[in-house]
């Protein structure tokens, strides 16, 4: 009996990381190594300006994606954060785990809405990433304001 509940769960794992493989490569448009700059309004209500790179890849047999980003103004840096996107095919969504170096870490849902990966940090905060027709990274950070989106956070980035 325990040989056959072990085939059984073998079988429905397999299944699982079918599943997450196919859903993982369909953010494949996100992977490479980018660089470029952005801007972002800070708690003072000052627009801030700073240089990104984002090195994105394919791990755990392509079941996942590891992003590393990298932020720098003034000549310090001032963004320097690690994701890890897996699928979830439960919620049949992604999760989006967020680390910070300042210790800061959360777990986000995650989805491809019309082309686009679109995360959210909660119900009135999300992060969009396209890639515009000609081939350039653009991710935009909006707060929901009631009736319309308020964009706080850009980044236009090009493939290294």
């Amino acid at each position: 009996m325990f040989i056959c509940t072990a085939g059984m769960a073998q079988a429905q794992n397999a299944a699982i990381d079918t599943v997450a493989k196919k859903a993982i490569t369909d953010l494949a448009f996100i992977t490479g190594q980018w660089e470029g700059s952005g801007w972002m309004i800070g708690v003072d209500g000052v627009r801030h300006e700073f240089t990104q790179s984002e090195n994105i890849r394919f791990k755990l047999d392509t079941t996942a994606i590891l992003i590393e980003g990298k932020g720098f103004a003034g000549g310090r840096m001032v963004h320097n954060a690690m994701a890890v996107i897996r699928f979830n095919a439960t919620e049949n969504r992604f999760d989006f785990y967020s680390f910070l170096s300042s210790g800061k870490e959360g777990v986000f849902k995650a989805f491809i809405e019309n082309g686009e990966l679109v995360w959210y940090l909660n119900e009135g905060m999300k992060y969009t990433v396209r890639i515009d027709d000609k081939g350039n990274w653009y991710e935009k950070g909006e707060m929901n304001m009631g009736e319309s989106w308020f964009q706080f956070f850009e980044t236009n980035l090009h493939r290294k």
